[in-house]
């Protein structure tokens, strides 16, 4: 029984509580008293014990706690020793490996050094080497440099296809002889050329020939001149030469003449023979100017004037030029707008059949009623229609005018005959030539039998195979083609039988020296006799006289055209000629 079990059963409190009575309640109190100090000695020291004892076990368990503690710490610093002498080993490791690597490093270091000497070394060599490539290289090229800018320079200032000074550099030269001339108070004279009829060699023969024959006439200009002298080339077929120092004009005069001297002679371009002339003009400084616009414009001016009589010539320029220069400028404005105002009139010049007598035929020549200055004859203005562009266009008038006349004369009842229309190199050239006569024809309603095309000799040989085809075109539709001025062209006699040519038109300079040049006499009489053997149709032209055509007829020419039996004359005047017929002893 537990002491808890004892201290409830002897609860004198708890027994009253349940209503129980206990009888030895008394005696048991005293028992107690009286042993009282023994027995609770007895429980100190049994509690004491106890806890001596659960303080022993728990001093057991805590020393086996720690023995085990320190058991585990034991390991635990084994482990660690274990593990530093693990990273010892490691560090050891890693600083030998270090240690290598370092060695490694510097050996490499030292490998990559002397690699490196070596490429410098190999570099400096190579960029030496360079070095010198590049300084010749560079040399080389400096000498490029100066020799394609000394080419620049000469190309500006010189003409590409001829080599002379070009416009440019004359401008420059002429500058300083003015200026020299001016502290020096002498004179200095400019001479304007321009070709006379090159642009027919141009298109009759081509550019080619055409630039050749530049190149001939650029040397042999060259070496009339003297050094100090400059010959330039403006353009074109236009040449200027600055005579720096005269004492007098006839000292111009002179090199004037050396270069028409020089000039006439024939100039021979691959197989042709070719002869060209030159208008010259001439201006003095400072008379005709005092800058280089002035002298420039006074020497093409006098360029014009001897052009306008006659060519192949020199003039000096005068002040009653600049009239005519005027006049020049004039008519060319005026052209651009005759068209549009319809002021071109045609006039007709018969063709007579020298054994007959009968009108066979008409030349359609252009005349311009100018507004001011009346009727004017074309080489007062075809020349120049030339030069400004406007002969195409005035030719394809022509040659409409000319058929609707034709046909007009036809729808009166007059008898068909040929009209005949000349035809520029420009026209002839045309890409659509041939399609514009068939067009104009169709447009008119002309048969083509009675239309025929002049031409001259040097439009045919421009290009044979193109020629070739645009004449047998022509034939194909049934017009007639003849060659105007035969005998004056540059080209062989070749082509008469390769095209179909149908008229040859002696020219009029060898006819109307018939009766008094017996050279001219054998030219004529040798054409016609060509042509009769050739079976083809002769026409002189130029028939001024009786006894021309009284040679003529006894040659046994075909046909004659001249003032002597008819100067060309209005389409009514043509018609009434028609109805009475020529009366050519009238005309003597």
């Amino acid at each position: 029984m537990s002491r808890n079990d004892n201290d409830s059963a002897s609860d004198p409190d708890e027994s009253d509580q349940r209503g129980f009575s206990n009888p030895h309640k008394d005696r048991l109190t005293v028992f107690r008293e009286k042993d009282l100090p023994r027995r609770e000695s007895a429980v100190v020291d049994d509690e004491a014990a106890a806890l001596r004892r659960e303080k022993s076990a728990t001093a057991r368990e805590d020393a086996a706690n720690l023995r085990e503690k320190a058991a585990d710490l034991r390991e635990d610093a084994a482990h660690l020793r274990e593990e530093a002498a693990q990273i010892r080993e490691v560090e050891a490791h890693a600083r030998e490996g270090e240690a290598t690597l370092r060695e490694g490093v510097i050996r490499a270091a030292d490998v990559v050094q002397a690699k490196r000497s070596e490429d410098r070394l190999r570099m400096m060599q190579d960029a030496n080497a360079q070095l010198v490539i590049s300084g010749i290289e560079a040399h080389k090229m400096t000498q490029q440099v100066e020799t394609a800018k000394a080419q620049l320079d000469h190309l500006a200032h010189h003409d590409v296809l001829t080599g002379l000074p070009n416009r440019m550099l004359l401008q420059d030269r002429l500058s300083h002889a003015i200026e020299l001339a001016r502290r020096q108070g002498r004179q200095f004279a400019m001479l304007f050329m321009d070709l006379d009829r090159f642009k027919h060699i141009n298109d009759s023969l081509g550019h080619a020939v055409g630039d050749q024959l530049l190149q001939s006439v650029a040397r042999r200009l060259v070496r009339c001149m003297r050094h100090s002298d400059t010959v330039s080339r403006q353009g074109g077929d236009e040449f200027v030469v600055l005579l720096s120092s005269i004492k007098h004009p006839d000292d111009v005069a002179i090199s004037a003449q050396k270069i028409l001297t020089a000039l006439a002679v024939p100039h021979h371009i691959g197989e042709l023979e070719l002869h060209v002339s030159v208008s010259i003009g001439i201006s003095i400084y400072p008379d005709d100017g005092r800058d280089a616009e002035a002298l420039t414009k006074s020497a093409d001016t006098a360029m014009y004037h001897a052009k306008e009589n006659g060519r192949d010539n020199y003039k000096f320029f005068e002040q009653a030029m600049n009239i005519r220069a005027v006049q020049r400028q004039s008519i060319e404005v005026g052209l651009r707008r005759a068209l549009e105002r319809r002021e071109f009139v045609l006039h007709y010049q018969p063709k007579i059949n020298l054994h007959s007598n009968l009108i066979v035929g008409v030349e359609a020549l252009i005349r311009w009623q100018h507004p001011e200055r009346g009727l004017m004859p074309p080489l007062q203005f075809l020349p120049i229609a030339e030069d400004c562009g406007l002969i195409l266009p005035i030719g394809r008038w022509v040659l409409r005018e000319a058929c609707l006349q034709a046909q007009a004369w036809i729808r009166i009842g007059l008898r068909p005959i040929t009209i005949a229309v000349n035809t520029s190199a420009l026209e002839f050239n045309a890409t659509d030539f041939l399609e514009n006569i068939r067009a104009t024809l169709d447009d008119t309603g002309l048969e083509p039998r009675y239309l025929e095309l002049e031409l001259t000799e040097s439009v045919l040989m421009r290009d044979a195979e193109f020629t070739d085809s645009i004449l047998h075109g022509l034939a194909d539709l049934g017009v007639k083609l003849a060659i105007d001025d035969f005998g004056t062209g540059y080209s062989s006699l070749s082509y008469l039988r390769q095209f179909p040519i149908d008229t040859l038109k002696i020219d009029q300079s060898f006819v109307s020296r018939i009766t008094s040049s017996p050279d001219d006499a054998t030219i004529v009489s040798a054409v016609i006799n060509m042509g009769k053997s050739l079976k083809l149709r002769v026409i002189a032209e130029g028939v001024e006289t009786p006894e021309q055509r009284t040679f003529l007829l006894a040659k046994h020419c075909d046909e004659g055209q001249g003032y002597y039996f008819s100067h060309p004359i209005t389409a009514e005047a043509l018609a009434t000629l028609l109805q009475t017929g020529i009366k050519p002893a009238s005309h003597i």
